[in-house]
């Protein structure tokens, strides 16, 4: 949190590098811990559309030269905190019957979607130059966006 997408270099070489290091972490993660059934189709939507939202929200707000920094800083911090998400996610199931510990993990698990939440729009403020109120925002929109697309893209269509 202490320097922005701005501060790494505009490199799609370190794109796709942090591309495909986010991927693989989460492949690694969830081999051991699977978070959810079919968790391998929502993680190449999730980079897919990753990669659509930075380009099409940065290109709509007329900033397409910021994307590689910004995609590169998203899937980078994402290297990071993913493995946090999974294990959380996993703890959760796992332990969602146990009464003594449903809750500590439960807190768990939301603080680490509210630090992913907090990067996302640090990494925002700095590519738009917005106030941070309307990034945090754009950042919850994203979230609700891409587990809207996984809903369509992924449900069981045999209901």
């Amino acid at each position: 949190m202490r320097k922005g997408p701005q501060d790494l270099p505009a490199s799609p070489t370190l794109l796709v590098a942090t591309a495909a290091g986010y991927f693989l972490i989460y492949c690694l993660v969830s081999a051991v811990l699977p978070p959810v059934s079919g968790w391998f189709g929502q993680l190449v939507v999730d980079v897919l559309f990753t990669f659509a939202w930075y380009a099409l929200l940065l290109a709509l707000l007329r900033r397409p030269e910021r994307f590689l920094q910004t995609a590169t800083a998203v899937f980078g911090y994402q290297i990071v905190l993913s493995p946090l998400q999974i294990a959380s996610v996993w703890l959760i199931r796992q332990l969602a019957e146990n009464d003594a510990w449903r809750f500590p993990v439960f807190l768990v698990g939301l603080a680490v979607i509210v630090w992913m939440l907090a990067v996302t729009s640090r990494v925002l403020k700095a590519a738009l130059e917005w106030p941070m109120p309307a990034c945090v925002a754009l950042a919850i929109l994203e979230v609700l966006a891409g587990q809207a697309l996984l809903l369509v893209l992924l449900s069981d269509k045999s209901d």
